[in-house]
């Protein structure tokens, strides 16, 4: 990876901005605290809201961090079939006692005002998921003092962040938990997606711009052999989900090692969009039919998976997870990045006395 961000942070780990009320300052500032690279997520939040967690962030660490933003998306939902879905969950929202939410609540999420923060107050880094911002959005923030990253799930995908002059990529493989950063959201998403390291392969014959790896991480084993097949860094969600500085709830971190979810599938079930989760009562009953219409169906399930969550109902809420989700660790984050450093360490030492050895 270029120097502009290796010189930021001594340890090649990221950890992945995980949207709704996951990736708290508190976290981002241990994992940058530790030597990694904290972030927060910006996706579902105001431009205020962003503001001042990024001033609460800065009050709990001078060490570099990001943000990250998600793209606007076009309009191509049908409202029918958010209507049929909507009808679908009646039984649902009766069941938590509440109401459904506004499918066109959130369509405007203030990305502008949110991007207007993020050059006003520069931060070291900021990323972009479910698209390519343009050239001048880019330009913008590299003028002043950011660097760029944006999620790519394919070498096509890669070669367009490139192109828009990124500063580098982030390889988001299938095995990844939560929502998959493709550019384009249509229905072969539902089941497809290239594993890590194929990925990786692909996207460092196709693109000369840094590689961040991302998807299923756990281990710094993991980190040792992405960064061997051509990443600069890894990236890891579900390994920091279960952290105490995690702002996830209680019944989401425990659910990561109980013996009852004991896989994960990509769902549209609860946002419209692929997302990738421990497989529960609602995903089974409704991911099935649940349309490719994002934002619009977050909105809608926003009031049930919050009052799943109130109610400490597992089955109902959304329970995003990589495909590791039981190898989690329940250690503080700080204290996690210095053991993936120190496993990464081994794995690579272990790797260069086996290729001496030849």
């Amino acid at each position: 990876m270029s120097s502009a961000l290796t010189d930021l942070f001594p340890y090649p780990i990221v950890q992945a901005p995980m949207a709704g009320g996951v990736s708290v300052p508190m976290l981002a500032a241990a994992v940058s605290e530790a030597g990694g690279l904290g972030f927060l997520a910006a996706g579902y939040k105001t431009a205020d809201g962003l503001y001042q967690e990024i001033k609460q962030l800065r009050s709990l660490t001078s060490r570099p961090f990001g943000v990250n933003l998600f793209m606007p998306q076009p309009e191509y939902a049908d409202p029918a079939t958010v209507d049929v879905y909507a009808h679908q969950l009646a039984g649902e929202a009766a069941w938590y006692e509440t109401e459904l939410g506004d499918p066109e609540s959130g369509r405007d999420d203030g990305y502008e005002a949110k991007l207007a923060v993020l050059l006003d107050n520069p931060v070291p880094v900021v990323s972009f998921h479910f698209g390519v911002p343009t050239r001048n959005v880019l330009d913008s923030l590299r003028r002043a003092g950011t660097f760029t990253l944006v999620t790519a799930t394919s070498a096509e995908e890669a070669l367009a962040v490139q192109r828009a002059g990124a500063d580098a990529v982030i390889a988001q493989g299938v095995e990844a938990g939560g929502h998959q950063g493709t550019h384009r959201d249509v229905p072969e998403h539902d089941r497809a997606g290239i594993g890590l390291l194929s990925l990786i392969a692909q996207v460092r014959e196709t693109v000369s711009i840094p590689i961040v790896a991302a998807g299923g991480i756990m281990r710094g084993g993991q980190i040792a052999a992405v960064l061997g097949a051509g990443a600069s860094a890894a990236q890891l969600g579900t390994a920091f989900l279960a952290t105490p500085e995690s702002g996830a709830s209680t019944v989401h971190k425990q659910a990561l090692t109980n013996p009852l979810f004991v896989r994960t599938e990509l769902t549209r079930a609860f946002s419209g969009r692929p997302a990738r989760g421990l497989v529960n009562r609602f995903m089974r009953e409704h991911g099935p039919y649940a349309p490719a219409a994002y934002p619009e169906i977050h909105h809608l399930t926003s009031p049930l998976r919050k009052a799943a969550a109130k109610a400490g109902d597992a089955q109902g809420m959304a329970l995003w997870a990589g495909q590791g989700h039981r190898m989690a660790r329940e250690l503080p984050a700080g204290q996690l990045v210095e053991v993936l450093a120190a496993e990464l360490t081994e794995a690579a030492t272990a790797l260069s006395v086996r290729g001496g050895s030849r």
